[in-house]
């Protein structure tokens, strides 16, 4: 429809359809099936044609009004659509777990901000699954694998789950030597849906036997436990490395591996499959994963 209203303007605006197909690089009989095409969508003549002579009719005076400004608003929005692709801009709307978003994202974004400040950055921070396409989210930050293979999972950390306990608890009921003591300290638990177990890594996973005590369903929320003497708890590296290195909690059973699931885990930045991702989220997943490359390498 775009491609007859313009072989229609430049008829009108050079007078004659031979010149048209010369602007268009096309047949001069291409250019008049179209016209004629959009004549018979309209039910009305909008060109007087004589062996000489090409003009408007009323209704296509009118016509030609309304097409001037559709296909000039169409020129624009393509400019508009090409602008984003060459500078990061609009809106950036990102979805993440609380914890991984407290913990790691936020921090960042002070600087992501300065770096791009064209980007208007609108953050939730939850843990439900949120519907990319639904809900306009241009990135979701998930623990866990990707089952829609319509979307694009970019890894940014392996969880690393630790089990810690502060230095007064440990003071106050000992260090664990081994998993199985573990059903005689007090354990608390991850309240999300999946992630409530302990298991044991080994060569066989394990599912362990601990005590029913506290549950919460946020990471920061078992961090505060921990640091006011609760009990030991699994956490992610990213969420502790601090602490860890100030004293504040301690590495219990370094040598083993732990996990809240059956198998190990990351977090991942979610996002749309599309032939061309745009600029905003390119940048933003390339400041992050800077980021996450620095984290990583930085030792407990």
């Amino acid at each position: 429809m775009i491609t007859r209203l313009q072989y229609f303007n430049c008829v009108v605006e050079t007078g004659s359809i031979s010149e048209a197909s010369r602007v268009f690089d096309v047949q001069p009989s291409s250019i008049s099936r179209q016209i004629a095409a959009l004549e018979k969508d309209l039910g009305v003549r909008l060109l007087n044609r004589t062996t000489r002579n090409l003009g408007l009719t009323e209704a296509g005076q009118r016509y030609y009004a309304y097409s001037q400004r559709i296909v000039s608003e169409v020129d624009e929005a393509k400019r508009a659509v090409n602008d984003l692709q060459q500078r990061p801009k609009g809106k950036l709307r990102v979805s993440m777990t609380v914890g991984f978003g407290e913990s790691v994202i936020l921090p960042l974004i002070p600087g992501f901000f300065e770096q791009y400040p064209d980007i208007d950055v609108e953050l939730e921070l939850t843990e439900r699954v949120v519907d990319l396409v639904e809900e306009n989210i241009d990135v979701a930050i998930r623990s866990g694998r990707l089952p829609d293979s319509t979307m694009i999972a970019k890894k940014l950390l392996a969880n690393n789950f630790l089990l810690c306990a502060s230095p007064e608890y440990l003071a106050s009921k000992g260090m664990p030597e081994s998993p199985q003591v573990l059903s005689n300290h007090l354990c608390i638990r991850y309240g999300y849906a999946g992630w409530r177990e302990w298991y044991l890594m080994d060569d066989a996973v394990k599912r362990l036997d601990i005590a029913s005590g506290i549950t919460v369903n946020t990471v920061n929320g078992q961090k505060q436990l921990l640091l006011n003497h609760a009990g030991l708890a699994l956490m992610p590296l990213w969420a502790v490395q601090k602490e860890l290195q100030s004293g504040e909690l301690i590495h219990v059973m370094p040598q083993r591996t732990f996990s809240p699931y059956e198998v190990m885990s990351s977090t991942y930045a979610i996002y749309l499959k599309r032939e061309l991702v745009s600029p905003k989220i390119r940048v933003f997943l390339d400041y992050l994963n800077r980021y996450m490359r620095d984290y990583s390498e930085f030792g407990i």
